[in-house]
This record gives C-alpha cells, sequence and structure tokens, in this order.
C-alpha cells in the first residue's frame, strides 16, 4: 500500500451523541433566527443601556459591558443599524459619593445644581460612553460617541426650577444620527442635551431613548434594565408580563404598578409604540446576550410592547 503523501491516514474522531445534540441545537437556533434576521434587515433600533444594566447579574461590569458588545456588533453585522442611548446613574452616584457630594432625589428625579451637572457630564460623557465606545470598536471601527449636545442632536428645556439643571426633550435633530447610521457606524449617545442659549442639562435616558426612536422612525425601541420586564404588580416579580398592548400599559400606569425608574421607561415604550415605533420591549440587561434573544427567538425574554 503506497503511503499518503501528507503521512500515516488519522482515524476520523468519532463525534459523541452530546456533541452531535449541540451540533443541532446550534443549528437550529441559527434557522429560527433566520427570518427575524431578514424582517429587521436596514432597520433603525434603539437600545437603551442602562446603567444598572452595566453591572451583569454576576456584578462583574466588564463581562456585562462585553456581551453587550457583541450583542449590538452583531446586530449590526445582519444589517441591522443600532443607535445605543446609555444612563449612568448608579455611576453619577458613586463619583458623587467619593467627592463627598450627597445626592438628593425629588420624586425618582436627581437634584441637579452646577457642580453635580459637571459630574454627570464627566461620568456619563468621559466615562460610560468612552467605556461603550470601546468595548464594541474591540470588534472593529464600528463606534463613535456623542452627546445630545453634538449636532443639536436634543434641544432641551429645564423640567421643573427645584430640580436645577434636569431637562426635558424639547426638540430632536436626528440629521446626524442618520447620517452615521448611513455610513454603517454605531452611535453612543449620552443624554446631555442643550438649550438655545447654550446651557446644559441633564436628561432622563429613558425619555431621550424613546423620543430618538420616534424621530429615527426606528422599528424597534429597546430598554436593557436591571429586572426581568414588566410586572403588573411592581414588588411581585411573579406577574411579569411578556405580551402587553398600550391599553395594558396605559393600565398600569393608572393603578400605579409602574414605579420608581421603571416609570420613565414605561411611559416612553407607550409614547414610542404612539409615535410610530413598532414594537418597544423592556429586557434584563443582566442576562447574558439577552438582546439577542429578544430579537431572534420565537418566545423572547421579557415584555414587549405593541399598539
Amino acid at each position: 500500500m503506497t503511503p499518503s503523501p501528507s503521512g500515516p491516514r488519522q482515524a476520523t474522531p468519532k463525534v459523541t451523541r452530546a456533541q452531535k445534540a449541540a451540533a443541532e441545537n446550534t443549528a437550529s437556533v441559527l434557522v429560527e433566527a433566520l427570518p427575524y434576521i431578514r424582517r429587521f434587515l436596514g432597520k433603525v433600533v434603539v437600545v437603551k443601556y442602562g446603567g444598572n444594566a452595566l453591572n451583569g447579574s454576576s456584578g462583574s461590569a466588564d463581562d456585562a459591558l462585553a456581551s453587550f458588545a457583541q450583542d449590538v456588533v452583531l446586530m449590526r453585522a445582519v444589517g441591522i443599524l443600532p443607535v445605543v442611548v446609555h444612563g449612568g446613574g448608579p455611576q453619577i452616584g458613586d463619583l458623587m459619593a467619593r467627592l463627598g457630594k450627597e445626592a438628593e432625589f425629588r420624586n425618582g428625579l436627581r437634584v441637579t445644581d452646577a457642580d453635580t451637572l459637571d459630574i454627570a457630564r464627566m461620568v456619563l460623557v468621559g466615562k460610560v460612553n468612552r467605556d461603550i465606545v470601546s468595548a464594541i470598536n474591540v470588534h472593529g471601527p464600528l463606534a463613535v460617541g456623542m452627546s445630545g449636545e453634538d449636532a443639536n442632536l436634543i434641544t432641551a428645556a429645564q423640567s421643573h426650577a427645584d430640580l436645577g439643571f434636569v431637562g426635558s426633550v424639547s426638540e430632536v435633530d436626528p440629521t446626524m444620527l442618520l447620517r452615521l447610521v448611513a455610513e454603517g457606524i454605531i452611535p453612543v449617545v449620552a443624554t446631555i442635551g442643550a438649550d438655545e442659549s447654550g446651557q446644559a442639562y441633564n436628561i432622563n435616558a429613558d425619555t431621550v431613548a424613546g423620543a430618538l426612536a420616534v424621530a429615527l422612525h426606528a422599528e424597534k425601541l429597546i430598554f436593557l434594565t436591571d429586572i426581568e420586564g414588566l410586572r403588573v404588580v411592581a414588588d411581585d416579580p411573579t406577574t411579569v408580563i411578556h405580551l402587553a398592548s398600550l391599553a395594558v400599559i396605559d393600565e398600569i400606569l393608572r393603578s400605579g404598578g409602574a414605579q420608581g425608574g421603571m416609570m420613565p421607561k414605561v411611559e416612553a415604550c407607550a409614547g414610542a409604540v404612539r409615535g410610530g415605533v413598532a414594537r418597544a420591549h423592556i429586557l434584563d440587561g443582566r442576562v447574558p446576550h439577552s438582546l439577542l434573544l429578544e430579537l431572534f427567538t420565537d418566545s423572547g425574554v421579557g415584555t414587549m410592547v405593541l399598539p
């Protein structure tokens, strides 16, 4: 027998049942994802990444951020157009504590004097935004960071005099975002806006995400937070609902089922869907790859809001 030019022929490794089952499971997941990839091709999806979600289920901020970045990059790789909006409340609170400044809240909103505004800008624009951009750009030159002050993206107005430099969204000019998205760039937006005189304001990131989703005619608005979805009863995790119409959302808001930090998310979901966004979602961002599970599987993992 003539020996093989490459040396003695090696025996083919035997595929175990477990390996075969794993391969079949992987293939079924990819097949399940295919119609969703087709459906969302070329569509804008606004993703709000909350400061609490940054901590991850195990408390590892680096792992949570790396997982999120992978999800966003994969979305872009299959033709979806993600726009990331981020919060940073816990991180602002941490820096305030380190600087010896005590935080004050009224109705769940942080009272923001001039010093607190400077801290918020440092954390949101200079720290959290850069961390998210860097995590995405590990996978290639894909992300660009900006704030609502850039290119007049967000024109703000003071929410209430008692809250200081806390703002609301007066107007959105999505021109720069649309240019970036058209170039295949993933914008990462910090939620500092400015009024017509140039005065900066810290704006609730949930509210900004909803306003951007409407202005961009997004297909989806997705909130990644630190609970498993929208609850009918705020403090009862067994009452999570996975599908909610606007009528159900309105009733939950009326009955007080949405409290604290969940209220602006629910209000933004309702406002976005009423403004033309096809679907809005509330997910547990601490779960690895929850974004992909919600987008590309039949069952999903959180709450979906629809008209």
